[in-house]
């Protein structure tokens, strides 16, 4: 490992660990070396706070001064809601900045860049380049195309089933693996079910973890039917807006509204599309969403080529039934031609099961 990875590395350590906190902006790290030793470090902790190079800067003082600064994406150049990180370096009397890849979001895209060289100041770019993309593939996602990036989550037994023909489903699996899924749930700005998860299992949808952050409670719910005394309606642990169809009932939804649910009402006359939930959301300012529904609502995301990453917790346990749901229903594909293949996959253990991981490649992508 040459020094500017070892370097990079740390900043994108610092970056990751402020994950789930910064949405919608993105996970930024930044290393400071003057003299062969580190002088100041930063993360860019929450939106609207410093960002991680000021972070950095403010740590080394004087220090900065003829040093390196390392960050894991390019210096902003615009005022936002804090002044343009490029600038601060410049001032700051940096002589190289490392950057690991350039900022997608078109305000930047360069623009850091060019005020850096412009300065007489050395750039470097690319170092971790594909660590740093995947790091904010969230924000990629959303600052590009306006949606939100979308992960299926589900617990199955190795037959790819979520509960046996009676419906029993708990617990598939180890007390490790729902401990890492509160953590899931607490780095996503939303979680998402259909009606039926609501009526059999009436969940909380929480992140029950220390210092977790409870996401946004997204039902969808075509006629209105979740019960007025569900946790969701009534736990007041985080917000729940639900979606619903033109043909939905009107006195329900008045009630609802009463005890301060928020109702999206879409194009469906009786049913609700998920491509509208998700344009919904993206215009909501909503970044991610993590979908713990049942088979039937997992399809109709994957087959409208919603779902950007799928995270599988497999338990090595075999249920069997023709009867007992899966977690992927709906109508399926004709061929095997057909079939969704998944990329950059993952496999690692979590107490007795194993977390599976990987991004799904569409055929005809349109995303």
């Amino acid at each position: 490992m040459s020094n500017h990875e070892f370097y990079m590395d740390l900043a994108l350590k610092n970056a990751q660990a402020m994950k789930g906190q910064t949405d919608p902006n993105p996970l930024v790290g930044s290393v400071i070396v003057n003299d062969n030793f580190i002088v100041g470090v930063g993360a860019h902790m929450k939106a609207g706070e410093a960002h991680a190079e000021i972070n950095a800067l403010r740590m080394a003082g004087e220090k900065s001064k003829g040093g390196t600064i390392y960050v894991t994406l390019e210096p902003c150049s615009h005022h936002g809601r804090t002044g343009p990180c490029a600038t601060a370096i410049v001032e700051a009397g940096i002589k190289k900045v490392v950057i690991a890849t350039l900022d997608p979001n078109p305000i930047v895209a360069g623009n850091g860049v060019k005020i850096l060289e412009d300065a007489g100041i050395e750039v470097v770019v690319g170092i971790k380049e594909e660590d740093s993309i995947k790091m904010n593939e969230v924000f990629n996602k959303y600052i590009i195309h306006q949606k939100p990036f979308i992960t299926l989550k589900s617990g199955i037994t190795l037959d790819g089933k979520v509960a046996s023909h009676s419906f029993n489903s708990k617990w598939i699996t180890s007390e490790q693996a729902r401990l890492d899924v509160h953590q899931l749930r607490s780095e996503n700005r939303a979680i998402l079910v259909g009606i039926n998860t609501v009526l059999k299992d009436d969940p909380a949808l929480t992140a029950r973890i220390p210092n977790g952050r409870n996401p946004i409670r997204i039902v969808m719910d075509s006629k209105l039917r979740i019960p007025l005394d569900s946790q969701l309606v009534t736990d007041n642990q985080a917000e729940t807006w639900i979606f619903t169809s033109q043909n939905h009932d009107q006195e329900k939804r008045s009630k609802l509204e009463t005890l301060g649910i928020s109702i999206f009402v879409t194009t469906g006359i009786d049913s609700v599309n998920p491509t509208d939930v998700t344009t919904a959301l993206g215009e909501k300012g909503v970044s991610s969403v993590l979908i713990e529904g049942g088979g039937n609502i997992n399809a109709a995301f994957l087959e409208n080529k919603l779902i950007d990453k799928v995270v599988l917790y497999v338990a090595p346990k075999l249920i069997g039934g023709s009867e007992a749901p899966s977690f992927l229903e709906g109508t399926g594909i004709d061929k095997m031609k057909d079939a969704v293949e998944l990329t950059d996959i993952t496999i690692s253990p979590i107490g007795p099961d194993f977390k599976f991981t990987g991004y799904p490649i569409y055929k005809d992508d349109m995303k």
